[in-house]
């Protein structure tokens, strides 16, 4: 037998790369024999082996420990329903097969044969029992999104069979319905289908939404000879005709969907500014929240909330004036490029009524640095800028800061236009209503088309801030005067709505 691949004069021409290996293949013409083994031809094939491993869960643990900023508001994850419980394929019993003897044996065939009527005098057969649905609700418990990371995958319970021997009696129940499952997220969150349309959003504790529906369970099926089927129907349509009729006894498979959720902070007054303004100091200083504080830039990694007091001068109404501050992660010049910690995080400012911009008075040039978070805030989003806002030049306790604290009030002031009448109850109102308007962007930011007059609009065209205030957080100066003029603002933007 003459063989159809015979080896080349010489292989080491084949074995010459360490990371490669190669094979020899059929010729061009593998399906005709060839008897004159000179014409066949060798091929060599390069295959690269690949070096990439995948990340193993220890190694994305770290990741989330070490790095929980980029993790912590913004995840996707898979939910499915519970299947349906099956029905059953049921027998009637054969009541002439022998007569009972006793009264007791009389009794228990009369109980058998009572089977579940509704008011029509049909029967009732048994289903099985309902998937576990599948219900997203906000918890006031939880604060971010980092755990879903570890757990991407959420499966509800199967609804039960309905236990039947295959013969109709009186003691048979419906299958077990599964509990739905609950998933807690943080309020604030908004829920949408993956790249698709917004579900929810979570703005207060216990609002929930249903994302995913159980099945349905399957009918049971009566089975009858053919010459008994027809007074048999007179009692119930659930009579099977041929076995096709089998798959109305299984149970609906339940749902499932990809969702993204986007957790976007509830707060009343948003804090921004460069690193190192002392942003979180202020935060400290002015609630009970205790944030990371250092002399090194970006200590705030992810926002920090905290409850700002009500306004004393208000009597009992001071309980109603409480708000809730959050300081956001410092900006710098480029973030919109992705320097520093981006920008992204400044989805959290869009259930904000007010805004406080903080400024250290004694860096080298603060007008610049206001200029800088401005423009940052015009470029993510122009909206930002319409909002009512205060400025707050920090440090002022500083001999180079408290000198030209004037100048730079007078300079912050030229920044910008005089602000109509009803221009803070339209910004404040604005605020709520782009809640609804959410996009599919992958860092949440709406995808709104921007009219020219705010793609022209520079920084001296949007309004002036409602109050600038010197302050030293760190030292106690003026604090009582900043929170007077922040509750002033809020009042406004609660006035409104």
């Amino acid at each position: 037998m003459v063989s159809l691949i015979s080896p080349p004069p010489s292989t080491s021409y084949l074995f010459r790369h360490k990371s490669s290996f190669y094979g020899i293949v059929l010729p061009e013409r593998c399906g005709q024999v060839s008897q004159n083994l000179n014409n066949i031809r060798y091929y060599a094939i390069s295959c690269r082996l690949s070096t990439r491993a995948k990340e193993s869960p220890a190694q994305k643990s770290n990741t989330l420990i070490k790095e929980p900023h980029k993790y912590f508001d913004q995840v996707i994850i898979t939910v499915r329903s519970g299947d349906g419980g099956h029905g059953a394929v049921l027998n009637m019993p054969n009541q002439r097969a022998s007569k009972p003897q006793g009264k007791h044996e009389k009794e228990k065939l009369r109980r058998k044969s009572l089977f579940k009527r509704d008011f029509g005098g049909s029967l009732i057969l048994p289903v099985g029992g309902h998937g576990g649905d599948v219900v997203i609700y906000a918890d006031e418990g939880k604060d971010s999104l980092l755990e879903f990371h570890t757990k991407s995958r959420h499966n509800a319970k199967r609804g039960g069979n309905v236990a039947a021997m295959g013969v109709l009696t009186a003691q048979l129940h419906d299958g077990l319905s599964a509990p739905t499952l609950r998933i807690p997220v943080p309020p604030g969150t908004v829920v949408k289908r993956k790249r698709g349309t917004l579900l929810a959003d979570l703005a207060r504790p216990g609002d929930e939404v249903l994302v995913a529906r159980g099945g349905q369970g399957g009918i049971s099926l009566v089975e009858m000879p053919e010459h008994s089927r027809k007074k048999l129907m007179a009692l119930t349509t659930n009579v099977m005709r041929d076995d096709s009729d089998k798959v109305l006894a299984v149970g609906q498979p339940g749902e499932e969907v990809s969702l993204e959720l986007i957790l976007r902070v509830v707060a009343d007054v948003g804090l921004v500014g460069l690193p190192n303004a002392g942003k979180s100091t202020l935060l400290s200083a002015t609630t009970l929240a205790r944030p990371d504080i250092a002399d090194y830039p970006f200590t705030t990694l992810m926002p920090n909330l905290g409850r700002l007091d009500g306004d004393p001068s208000l009597g009992p109404q001071m309980y109603s004036s409480e708000a809730t501050l959050a300081d956001l992660p410092g900006l710098i010049e480029g973030a919109h490029l992705g320097k520093g910690l981006g920008r992204n995080f400044l989805r959290h400012l869009r259930r904000t009524r007010l805004l406080v911009h903080v400024v250290d008075a004694a860096a080298e040039n603060p007008v610049n640095d206001y200029r800088t978070v401005k423009e940052e805030l015009r470029m993510y989003n122009p909206d930002y800028l319409e909002r009512p806002y205060i400025v707050v030049l920090n440090k002022i306790d500083l001999p180079e800061a408290k000198d030209r604290l004037p100048s730079l009030t007078e300079e912050i002031m030229k920044l910008g236009v005089d602000r109509p009448s009803s221009e803070p109850e339209k910004s404040s109102t604005g605020a709520a209503q782009q809640q609804s308007s959410e996009g599919g962007n992958a860092d949440g930011s709406s995808p709104r088309v921007l009219t020219k007059d705010k793609k022209d609009k520079d920084i001296e065209d949007y309004p002036r801030p409602l109050a600038i205030v010197g302050v030293s957080v760190l030292k106690g100066i003026r604090v009582d005067e900043m929170l007077k003029e922040i509750r002033a603002g809020l009042r406004k933007c609660r006035g409104a709505n």
